[in-house]
């Protein structure tokens, strides 16, 4: 079973605005509609699971014409604890499918799981497409960005220390998409220390060892964070993206 686990529990704190993000209007739609629209239209996603505040989850199910939604998780502190919030409940309601189906048991079916955000809506069914092509003989599959300007690191943030080499470096971006089973047990081994510290959810994988190949990004494929991106959303969806 493919499944999609949705990140819309941000506060949204750094766009300015008196509600998160995912739930703004934009073209009469919300945020997060965007992206379970195009993961209920995606052939490869069985099920969609979604972290958000219970005070919220009866507008997103009234936004969004799916019968692919299972379930919701409650938000933790940080993205990574509120991946884990939603692997684990994942896990009960996988287990509990495979008790009600002998034939998953018998033939030992794997599961995957793509994260992404809420907070970006211009996910395509070609990008769904591209990471589930590129799972094959790999763990895990995250898209990137090649970085365009030189890029310096800097010990105390006020000098530059050394200039880092840009071929080298990429930007990642979700959806991010994982062996399940794998992923699961990596992130359970982690201390709650170690959870907080973690930023993207790609980053455990790569720590455990975990094989995650890198496959090309979109750059329309942007987090709403700033203003600036919520206003860059709101232009392109006025030109009928």
């Amino acid at each position: 079973m493919n499944i999609a686990l949705v990140l819309a529990g941000g506060s949204g704190s750094r766009v300015g605005v008196s509600c998160p993000k995912q739930y703004l209007r934009v073209k009469d739609k919300l945020v997060i509609s965007y992206c379970l629209e195009t993961l209920h239209k995606a052939k490869e996603v069985d099920t969609i699971w979604i972290v958000a505040d219970e005070k919220w989850r009866s507008t997103i199910l009234g936004a969004v014409d799916t019968d692919k939604i299972r379930g919701f998780s409650v938000p933790g502190k940080t993205r990574q604890l509120s991946v884990c919030h939603g692997l684990g409940d994942i896990q009960a309601y996988i287990m509990g499918r495979d008790r009600r189906s002998k034939d998953n048991i018998k033939s030992g079916k794997k599961h995957t799981v793509l994260i992404h955000d809420a907070a970006r809506p211009l996910l395509t069914l070609e990008m769904i497409g591209r990471c589930y092509e590129g799972l094959a003989g790999h763990e895990g599959v995250m898209p990137v960005l090649p970085m365009k300007d030189t890029v310096y690191f800097s010990n105390d943030g006020h000098s530059v220390s050394s200039l880092l080499n840009r071929s080298q470096l990429y930007a990642g971006q979700a959806p991010e998409l994982f062996d399940f089973e794998k992923y699961y047990a990596v992130c359970r081994g982690l201390t709650q220390e170690q959870l907080l510290q973690i930023n993207g959810s790609t980053e455990p994988a790569v720590l455990a060892g975990m094989d995650i190949v890198m496959i090309p990004g979109d750059e329309n494929n942007f987090k709403i964070t700033t203003m600036e991106d919520l206003e860059r959303f709101r232009q392109l969806m006025n030109r009928d993206y």
